[in-house]
């Protein structure tokens, strides 16, 4: 039989006979790895243990002690059980697919009648039941005339279908989870037994469409998340439970900030209290933009096709834009036009007004650019996912040879912002070619070589994510953390000689030639809608003070403290603070919870001692506690606090 030879992560390589399984190698390493052993790594593939390895290969023995692959096989094996419970309890319900996707699964399945909730905890009863009999998975390969049939037989038309996709050469592999078996590319446990039984949760039933097509079929999609070990899971479900509390919708109602309607799908209608978050945050933008050297421009909202046409757009994009048809002057033929998507090559368009010298580069253009991308009705969600929305949008122009250095200064840009509106913890993600792409493999070398030089000179790591740049240029991704752990990609920088290119932007080098810039697309927040619902979720409504729509809130206790409490508040606009009066008959008590129910950060109450003594009594938010203040010195604290992070 022919040999093999199998390197493993420390170097060392041995010979095995072709076609022998991981399970084999792990038992010849050890009769304790075998026995731990779940799944392996070969030429970077992730291998189900039962696989036959027919080459030389590297190889990595994987047991439950590492996460992402023991959390991929968990909750693969989970969306499996699941099924096969759903067919043990109504055998009439068809099964389609199910993916293991963030922190779980979903399977589809179609079914006549609809799953109510309380059909999930007879669900997951039965898998409780096929778990502990830790019933063998088992793999075969079939040829495609045999998997077909099966399938009719099984009165199953989606798997037929399903089988049909596949392309002609590729495995048809089928999984057995004790005798209820699916078609899968796997990889998958040994039995169903590893799966631990009291780390997972059925969480949501929704409607989804056969293969995202609206045309096809509605089937009912059941959600499951699922963890290594029980106290993982009762973390998720906490932090859901917190993330609940603090969902931006909710808390937009109670601080009266925006609503959204039918007659204006993903658009925003932003109330007196979230506009005021909205320009005091783009306010502060600004002044930093001037700060790093940037122009501020602004663009027109409605562009001709041919410029989408121009920059490849139309082609690659065309079904994410809103197009506007004008019958310009009564003419037979209507004029295209199309509401812009994104802000670069409206930038380039004024790039190349004029003739621009290597003197004038870097040249970084800025625009607070008002965006509308179709968005389909199911993606939506709040102000975080939308179809109007305004980027804090920039585009550097600059050489090849000044990307590393305009790239540590954003860098150092970003990383200000972010501790400014409370974010310590972030990373950066370097993504790299993918495999179609343009330009030299030495253009690529010295794009993805200045970023990665840019964020260590900045003081920072990254991670490279491979082949997940653009098609024209390498990227960095810069990813938060909020308050309760999830992670957002907010920050991007884009290196791009692709657009320069197709709009024939140019600039005189020193040689008196023409040379093509290279343009850096970045964006600090995004989008200032779903960059304010991070806020809002993250701080849970309790934004710092120089954020906070309503800072102060003077509410008097007695009608005769109505004139100081007037004083008191025209006091604080004096010095500039958004204060309001509240001189309603109204318990003091009610006032406060009222107030803090609208996540108002400072309440001063105000009755016949503090009339005497000239003071207020101070409640903050949060705070069950009150203080006795003069006026004059919380005036002067509020001042210092309710100003903003770069004017202080």
């Amino acid at each position: 039989m022919a040999q093999i030879s199998l390197t493993f992560p420390d170097g060392n390589a041995r010979d095995y006979d072709a076609g022998v399984t991981a399970a084999e190698v792990a038992d010849s390493i050890s009769k304790s790895l075998g026995k731990k052993a779940i799944s392996a790594t070969v030429n970077g593939v992730h291998y189900d243990l039962q696989w036959p390895i027919m080459g030389d290969a590297s190889i990595a023995i994987h047991t439950m002690q590492d996460d992402a692959q023991a959390l991929e096989l968990i909750r693969h094996d989970l969306a499996h059980i699941m099924a096969r419970a759903v067919q043990e309890i109504w055998p009439d319900v068809k099964v389609t697919i199910g993916p293991v996707r963030d922190k779980g699964w979903f399977y589809d399945f179609d079914r006549a009648e609809p799953f109510v909730p309380e059909d999930l905890a007879q669900i997951e009863e039965r898998m409780r039941k096929i778990i502990n009999a830790r019933e063998a998975v088992r793999t075969e390969v079939w040829d495609r005339a045999r998997a077909i049939q099966h399938y009719k037989d099984a009165n199953e038309p989606f798997k037929v279908e399903l089988i049909d996709r596949i392309p002609e050469g590729e495995d048809l592999r089928m999984y057995w989870h004790g005798d209820w078996q699916d078609l899968c590319r796997g990889p998958h446990l040994q039995n169903t037994g590893q799966v631990p039984g009291d780390a997972f949760k059925l969480m949501s039933i929704a409607g989804a469409y056969w293969l995202g097509d609206s045309t096809r079929p509605m089937l009912q999609r059941i959600y499951g998340v699922a963890f290594k070990n029980r106290n993982d899971l009762k973390a998720h479900l906490t932090m859901l439970e917190e993330a609940a509390k603090r969902d931006h919708r909710r808390l937009g109602r109670e601080m009266d900030l925006f609503h959204m309607q039918e007659e204006a799908p993903g658009q925003i209608f932003w109330h007196a209290n979230g506009w005021s978050i909205y320009t005091t945050l783009q306010d502060y933008m600004r002044r930093q933009q001037r700060r790093g050297g940037y122009v501020e421009v602004n663009t027109p909202q409605v562009v001709n096709r041919k410029l989408w046409e121009a920059s490849g757009h139309w082609d690659n994009y065309q079904e994410n834009m809103f197009i506007v048809e004008v019958d310009e002057d009564h003419a037979r033929e209507k004029t295209i036009n199309a509401l812009k998507p994104m802000n670069c090559p409206c930038h380039v368009q004024i790039f190349n007004v004029g003739l621009k010298s290597y003197r004038d580069l870097p040249l970084r253009m800025a625009e607070f650019g008002s965006c509308n991308r179709y968005e389909p009705s199911g993606a939506l969600h709040g102000i975080m996912r939308v179809r109007g929305f305004t980027q804090d949008d920039a585009h550097i122009f600059c050489t090849e040879a000044q990307i590393e250095a305009e790239s540590k200064k954003f860098i150092e840009f970003l990383s200000g912002v972010y501790a400014d509106l409370g974010f310590t913890q972030w990373r950066i993600k370097l993504s790299t070619r993918p495999e179609q792409r343009i330009g030299t493999e030495e253009s690529w070398d010295y794009a993805e070589d200045a970023l990665a030089k840019a964020v260590i000179a900045a003081g920072h790591s990254y991670e490279i994510f491979e082949g997940e740049g653009a098609f024209y240029g390498p990227k960095l991704e810069f990813v938060l953390t909020d308050a309760i752990g999830r992670d957002w990609q907010c920050g991007t920088l884009q290196v791009d000689p692709n657009l320069p290119e197709r709009l024939d932007a140019s600039y005189i080098g020193q040689d008196g030639e023409r040379h093509r810039p290279v343009m850096l697309h970045r964006a600090v927040l995004g989008s200032f809608e779903r960059f304010i619902g991070i806020l809002i979720e993250n701080f849970a409504g309790k934004l710092p003070l120089w954020l906070a729509p309503r800072q102060v809130v003077v509410a008097s206790i007695v009608s005769d403290a109505d004139d100081y409490c007037r004083e008191v508040v025209a006091a604080l606009q004096a010095a500039g603070l958004r204060a309001e009066l509240d001189l309603r008959n109204e318990k003091i008590n009610y006032k406060v919870r009222e107030h803090s129910l609208g996540k108002v950060p400072v309440i001063l109450a105000v009755g016949a001692r503090e009339v005497d003594e000239r003071t207020v009594s101070v409640r903050r938010l949060g705070d069950t506690r009150t203080q006795t203040q003069t006026l004059d010195g919380l005036v002067a604290e509020l001042v210092a606090e309710g100003t903003a992070p770069d004017l202080r």
